[in-house]
């Protein structure tokens, strides 16, 4: 006789919740129109133009004008599909934002023909991408900024395939009859002109300059490479189409306002670090008046330019730090009374103020070490960078004032990439030069070690430099530069370097 035993019931595990990218997935409805035969061509024109463009840069490792050039087809594509879409405000404009956004990104594409540092290029042009996603989704929250930014465009790339396999297989089954005469028609009219052209072009020496002028010079290159850069290409004109038509609800990851806390729970913490930033500010305003300050920092065991030199990359941590805190402030403070939103704006303005302080004591540390070291690509990059924080701090204390500021993380967004310009306009490597140049003459000491690494952006003012340090300083950049590039390599800069070092020659024979 056999017994059996109960059976236990297992527990059933919790239902998984969905991330934030699953939830966004879920909600994101596809576009309201098809992909249409003219779209497709479009993104196709941008693949092949971003192919013979960007493929020209595997031949050389240089970006130039063909940057810029890929940048205009795909905003070409963004725009178009945008227009022809309908998304126009009341008054028949495009969204002003998006067209903001988009010729900012647009601008930062453009360093690419004017700078030769790799690093500010790359900068510029990491930048480009998510300004240029946020132009084709807008809005005006910091969700919207961000998850556009960041987001948008890689999601849209996987979001957008089933829309657009659909699409390509309606267009090959519907109207396979009417598209077969147009490409049997281009085929036609591509064969005659290369034919009657290179027929032409060998009969007469005129004309055949005239066409070699007209056509740019591309060679076959690596194939793989080129159709990797024209795939990239395209896919990024989609995406971008795709977004326009289609932004993603970034809303549904916006969480709601959490409750206020108590009028104490967070002023009294808000004024703590007030009275902090105050004490260390008197201290930096007592040591910058004193009369004998190498007196007075005795008990540190430093001498007052080695003060001034340390604790900068603190400081810059407790900028971004203090943005955090704001941040946080003012979304738990209190604001349901006049007495509650005065005292935000006291305690919070306060703290602004105080910030910008810190600021202006972080600027003034990193330029005596500046000043006596000498300028570097990183301490150029870290001095802007604080500018902004500061510049940023000022845009919070505007946004304070109502303390409700909907053109606040626009505002943010724009003026990075506005500073951005801003140093690659200033010429970063040419201005590192200047100054270590500068600095060579009136100390005698150079670091011609380091200057050897700039890029052709510093070859006008290394060229003032006497012999030997000239050529010690300027002999791997005329290395660099002295191949051939084509036309879709050119660059500003790269240019002018070479016309300088054509002039005067940089000596072979200098011992460094």
């Amino acid at each position: 006789m056999t017994t059996e035993l109960p059976r236990l019931a297992m527990p059933r595990p919790a239902p998984r919740r969905p991330t934030a990218v699953e939830r966004v997935f879920a909600a994101w409805k596809e576009p309201p129109l098809p992909l249409s035969p003219s779209l497709l061509g479009r993104v196709l024109g941008a693949g092949v133009l971003g192919a013979v463009a960007l493929g020209d840069f595997f031949e050389n490792g240089s970006f130039g004008v063909n940057v810029p050039i890929a940048a205009l087809a795909v905003a070409a594509v963004a725009f178009s599909t945008a227009w022809t879409a309908g998304r126009v405000a009341a008054r028949g404009r495009i969204d002003r934002t998006g067209i903001a956004f988009c010729l900012l990104a647009l601008v930062l594409a453009g360093t690419a023909a004017v700078r030769d540092a790799p690093w500010i290029v790359g900068l510029a042009l990491l930048l480009a991408v998510p300004l240029g996603s946020y132009g084709a989704v807008g809005g005006r929250t910091w969700t919207s900024v961000l998850g556009g930014g960041a987001l948008a465009l890689p999601m849209a790339a996987a979001r957008m395939l089933p829309w657009a396999v659909r699409g390509v297989r309606r267009l090959s089954a519907e109207r396979r009859a009417s598209t077969w005469p147009a490409v049997r028609t281009g085929l036609l009219v591509a064969a005659l002109l290369a034919v009657f052209g290179g027929l032409f072009a060998g009969a007469d020496a005129a004309f055949g300059d005239l066409a070699g002028s007209l056509v740019p010079e591309v060679s076959a290159g690596p194939v793989v490479p080129r159709a990797v850069a024209g795939a990239l290409t395209a896919v990024l004109a989609l995406a971008l189409a795709f977004l326009t038509l289609a932004p993603p609800p970034l809303r549904i990851l916006e969480r709601a306002r959490p409750d206020a806390a108590g009028r104490w729970a967070w002023a009294v913490p808000i004024a703590a670090l007030d009275l902090l930033f105050v004490a260390f500010c008197a201290v930096q305003a007592s040591v910058l008046l004193a009369a004998d300050k190498d007196r007075l920092l005795r008990s540190t065991g430093l001498t007052y330019a080695e003060y001034a030199r340390r604790g900068f990359f603190q400081l810059v941590v407790v900028t971004v730090l203090v943005l955090a805190v704001v941040a946080f402030a003012v979304r738990h403070a209190p604001t349901g009374t006049r007495r509650d939103r005065v005292l935000v704006r006291a305690l919070l303005g306060l703290l602004c103020a105080l910030t910008l302080v810190v600021v202006a004591v972080a600027l003034r540390r990193l330029y005596l070490y500046e000043e006596a070291s000498g300028w570097t690509r990183l301490r150029l990059w870290v001095h802007a960078f604080e500018l902004w924080l500061g510049l940023v701090v000022v845009l919070v204390a505007a946004a304070g004032v109502r303390l409700r500021a909907r053109w606040l993380p626009r505002a943010v967004a724009a003026s990075g990439a506005a500073g951005l310009i801003a140093l690659a306009a200033l010429n970063p490597d040419a201005f590192i030069a200047e100054r270590n140049v500068s600095r060579f003459e009136h100390t005698g000491r150079l670091d011609v070690q380091y200057l050897r690494g700039l890029s052709a952006d510093a070859v006008p003012a290394l060229d003032r430099l006497p012999e030997p340090q000239r050529s010690c300083a300027l002999r791997a950049v005329a290395r660099r530069l002295g191949g051939d590039e084509t036309r879709l390599s050119a660059n500003l800069a790269r240019h002018e370097a070479r016309a300088l070092l054509d002039r005067r020659p940089v000596r072979d024979g200098t011992d460094c």
